[in-house]
């Protein structure tokens, strides 16, 4: 698996309190949870405290993970050191051995030059970069860190996912949705890129592909179980010693890379679909990725669309999950930011990554009453919009979401770059955004409500609990017909446990303070 936007063309990688929320809400709200709410609105001028309690916090899925830019520096270090890799100076990337001139071995290096070490952990990660007036925000350092590590993600891919899982379980995040490719996703892009392009006519273009995508599929199918057989080694998951992060439930979330010539993205886009729609892998929805700002990007931004409308005419119900709204003005004209989140929605996506150019969409509120309408969720990555966009605190569109009903999520982007984790994003959301502890319990359930995990949710469209599980919910207690319920979704076994971490971890945190 590649990593988040490594492209076959080298030179392109360089609530507030009492707003509406979006279904399904929560339980009637209990004393315990009010008790709750009130510490930490009474802790809200404590940032220490409140780190600490909401490191404790069950917080439900991260639904917006990109597998390499998820890891940390230091562990993509680590693992160039024990493979013999090598640092090639003149940008910090991280290379492949053999060493060569301009190249320093990687082994060893934090005792032997921590000097450069420090440096090389820069270039990876948005550590101590700092906005000034020529670079106001890290848009260009955060998106040249990806082809630094390339060498060392390939090399890793198990090691990868297996530390995304690790410190899902240290943020007490059951369930992750890592947005990563099979390497048969360039393959497919390198076929459609050599055989006769029919421009707009998707189906003379999917016909002339369409003989290659089985191989393809098993292939793939293969490659992501060899990659899961893996991780469980990796994480020693049949040992005594198993690592937390086996008990982290995750997908795939293949991609489609938006910066590349249409014919590519249509290989990569037919692949991806065919994939899931055969079953047999942990491969769930589709994404497309990328600098939404880029030219190609923005001069293909609705032929795309196109493509992954006329998609789900050949695969229908494959879930679509895509990045759009990432841009802010000045990044782009105007003109480029009014219609991206609106053009995603009606391609049919059920989740939408970003959203943040909302303000400037073309009738805004028609827009979010549409998603409301529709159920279309939005992921919301505060640290990376910071860091990336320069969007942060009031100028955040959070609370527009938020207030007309729209589902939203809380999620890391890209932790590991950003030098964040979720409980940092948690933490945003209640002392920039200045949400309260129910809204944020809610944005934790949604975290798996609105995952693309398989079987019934325990929550009806209205809200409430089903009617298997209404009784048991409302005691606290399972029964017969919740836990029979239950048995046909992983989705509802999900929202079951995190409903009883949600309520022992308010008792616990009550109990002492008291």
């Amino acid at each position: 698996m590649p990593h988040r936007y490594r492209c076959l063309i080298l030179a392109l990688c360089t609530l507030l309190p009492g707003m509406t929320l979006a279904r399904p809400v929560q339980a009637p709200a209990q004393p315990r949870e009010q008790q709750v709410a009130q510490l930490f609105h009474d802790a809200a001028a404590q940032p220490a405290q409140l780190r600490a309690w909401l490191q404790a916090m069950p917080k439900g899925g991260d639904l917006h993970n990109h597998l390499s830019g998820s890891v940390y520096a230091e562990d993509y270090l680590q693992w160039a050191s024990e493979d013999g890799a090598c640092v090639q100076l003149d940008d910090l990337s991280l290379r492949a051995a053999p060493c060569g001139q301009g190249q320093e071995p990687a082994r060893g290096l934090a005792a032997r030059n921590a000097a450069l070490y420090g440096r090389v952990v820069d270039a990876l990660s948005m550590r101590k970069f700092l906005p000034d007036a020529a670079q106001p925000s890290g848009h260009d350092q955060f998106f040249s860190t990806f082809g630094k590590f390339d060498a060392v993600v390939r090399a890793r891919v198990a090691d990868t996912v297996a530390a995304v899982l690790d410190q899902a379980a240290r943020d007490r995040v059951p369930y992750v949705e890592i947005i990563a490719n099979p390497p048969q996703m360039d393959q497919a892009a390198q076929r459609m890129q050599s055989l006769p392009w029919s421009g707009d006519d998707d189906a003379a273009n999917l016909r002339t592909l369409q003989d290659a995508l089985p191989p393809l599929v098993q292939a793939a199918q293969r490659e992501l179980a060899a990659t899961d057989t893996q991780v469980r080694r990796v994480l020693r998951c049949d040992q005594a010693d198993a690592h937390a992060g086996c008990q982290v439930s995750y997908r795939y979330v293949p991609y489609v890379l938006r910066v590349l010539p249409q014919p590519m993205v249509f290989g990569q886009m037919a692949l991806a679909h065919a994939l899931i729609a055969a079953g047999g892998s942990r491969a769930v929805a589709v994404n497309i990725v990328a600098p939404e700002d880029h030219p190609v990007a923005l001069a293909d931004y609705t032929r795309h669309m196109a493509m992954f409308r006329f998609f789900a005419t050949r695969y229908p119900g494959v879930p679509l999950s895509l990045h759009a709204g990432e841009l802010t003005l000045g990044l782009v004209p105007p003109a480029q930011l009014r219609s991206h989140i609106r053009q995603a929605v009606e391609a049919g996506a059920r989740r939408i990554g970003h959203g943040v150019d909302l303000p400037y969409e073309d009738d805004a509120n028609g827009l979010l009453q549409q998603m409301r309408s529709q159920q279309v969720a939005v992921e919301i990555n505060l640290t990376s919009n910071d860091v990336i966009l320069g969007v942060k605190g009031a100028a955040h569109p959070l609370a527009m979401y938020l207030r007309a009903g729209v589902p939203v999520v809380l999620s890391t982007d890209d932790a590991g770059v950003s030098r964040a984790d979720m409980t940092h994003e948690y933490q945003r959301a209640m002392q920039e955004q200045a949400i309260d502890y129910p809204t944020l319990k809610q944005l934790a359930r949604n975290g798996l409500s609105y995952s693309f995990l398989p079987g019934d949710s325990l929550w009806t469209a209205e809200g409430a609990a089903v009617p298997a599980c209404a009784a048991a919910m409302q005691r606290e207690t399972d029964d017969a017909a919740c836990a029979e319920f239950r048995k046909a979704s992983e989705k509802a076994r999900l929202q079951w446990q995190l409903e009883t971490d949600l309520a022992q971890y308010e008792r616990t945190l009550l109990a002492q303070r008291n």
